[in-house]
This record gives structure tokens, sequence and C-alpha cells, in this order.
């Protein structure tokens, strides 16, 4: 073998070596963060998890639901590390189930609207489209915090008794807001927020400052959730976040 040959079979056998003594890249699970959160910060939080996946790196999932129903899937031992309600109410039962830790905030605030169809007639009294038959649309007060918070404000403005035969029932606020917008209701309450970006509906009333009830979202980290959860829940609370929040018609919590 010459002595060329021989550099060269050297060169070779200190590469293999080399190969087999460096690290080899991670083939663990990328890591995850799984909010459950209202139905009403689907757009929100969908733009905010795809900033926080690009940047920090984290896998984000999300299941969005009425705050009542999405209360009882944690509460029953969904595997969640962050949850985001629209109520504090069901925030609370949690709490005292012990399916939360110590991290919880109120996040972000809310306000209610009256909507109609995009085409619907200009009326100085917004609720005489329900006369000849037509439908007001509102979540289930049971399970849906702006049915529930819809009921308070008709209820404290008299009107209550007035549109209770001519109520029909969503599962969410989202729902409340398709059915107006197929003109199966002549007129919905959602949040202020449901009506951004959107064509099929608008607002024909919104309730004064000193109607308006107290609307706040509170976030927390689940019992069962790791480091993971505890990083996204502070990055809801940057500069960036909240932009993010203010442009879908919410108002962060300062």
């Amino acid at each position: 073998m010459t002595w060329k040959s021989l550099k060269t079979v050297l060169a070779s056998l200190v590469a293999v070596a080399l190969a087999a003594c460096s690290p080899t890249p991670s083939s663990g699970p990328e890591a995850t963060v799984t909010v459950f959160a209202a139905a009403s910060l689907t757009d929100a939080l969908t733009e905010i998890a795809a900033d926080y996946e690009r940047d920090e790196g984290t896998r984000v999932r999300l299941s969005f639901g009425a705050s009542g129903a999405v209360a009882r899937q944690v509460e029953a031992g969904a595997p969640a590390d962050v949850v985001i309600l629209a109520d504090p109410i069901w925030m609370d039962r949690l709490a005292a189930a012990g399916r939360l830790d110590e991290q919880r905030f109120d996040l972000l605030a809310n306000s209610l609207v009256v909507i109609a169809p995009v085409d619907a007639a200009a009326s100085q009294d917004v609720f005489e489209a329900l006369s000849g038959g037509g439908r007001l649309a509102i979540g289930t007060p049971e399970s849906v915090p702006a049915g529930a918070y819809a009921r308070t404000w008709l209820q404290a403005t008299g009107r209550w008794k007035a549109v209770q035969d001519r109520l029909v029932f969503a599962a969410d606020v989202r729902g409340v807001r398709a059915f107006v917008a197929r003109h199966e209701a002549a007129l919905g309450i959602v949040y202020r927020s449901d009506v951004v970006g959107q064509d099929a509906v608008r607002i024909v009333l919104e309730p004064p400052p000193e109607e308006q009830p107290a609307i706040v979202y509170p976030a927390a980290g689940a019992a069962d959730g790791g480091a993971e959860g505890r990083a996204l829940l502070d990055y809801l609370r940057t500069p960036r976040a909240a932009a993010i929040f203010r442009l879908h018609g919410f108002e962060p919590v300062a």
C-alpha cells in the first residue's frame, strides 16, 4: 500500500470515528401546549397561536366551545395545559374542583351588542324587528356566558318578558351569529368581538356602559399542565398578543 493510499484510509477511519462520537439530533416529541378556550376567542387565539408556534417553536393545540361545555370537559379530566373562559363563575367551579394551578388572572374584557342581518331595515327601536314573528337569538344561558349576560341585560332593562316567547337558543355565540347571518333570527345578542370582520351582520344597538354587564375572561393554568402552559400564559400578556386581541375586538386587562 502506498503512503498516499494509507493516508486516505486513515482519514476515512478518523471521519467514521468522529461521526460516531457526534451527538445526533433529538428525536423526542415536539413541545406542545393544549388550550381549552371560549368559542368567542377562536379567531384571536388562532392568530396568536400561529405567531407563538413560529416564534417559540412550541406547537399549540386549540379546542373551542361554550365556556360551560369547556369547563365540564376540563373538570372531567380533558388534557389541558391552559384554560380561558368567558365567565369567572365557570372558572371558579374548576378551581373548586382542583383542576387549576395557582396561575390565574383576568386576561380580557368584552361588551355586548345587538346584531341584525346586514341588509335589515333601520329602525329607531331595533326590537320592532321581533314583531310579526321575528326571533331573537342568544346563547343558552345555562352554558353560554354570552347568553347569561344577555338575559341579565334584558331583565335589567325591562325587556325580558316581552322577548321570552321570541327567543331561539344557540350552543355558543358563533351559533347566535350564524342564526342572524342566515336570517333565521331577526336579532341576536353577542360580544362586540364576534362582529369584527363579519360582513353578513351589523351592530344595530350597543348598550351604554352603565347597562353593560362586567364581562371578563379569566385565564389559568390547568392542574395537570406543565411549563409550556405557563410560558404561553406569559406570552398572552405581552404587548404583541394584546395588539392582536384588540384587533379582534377585545380589551386586554392591565
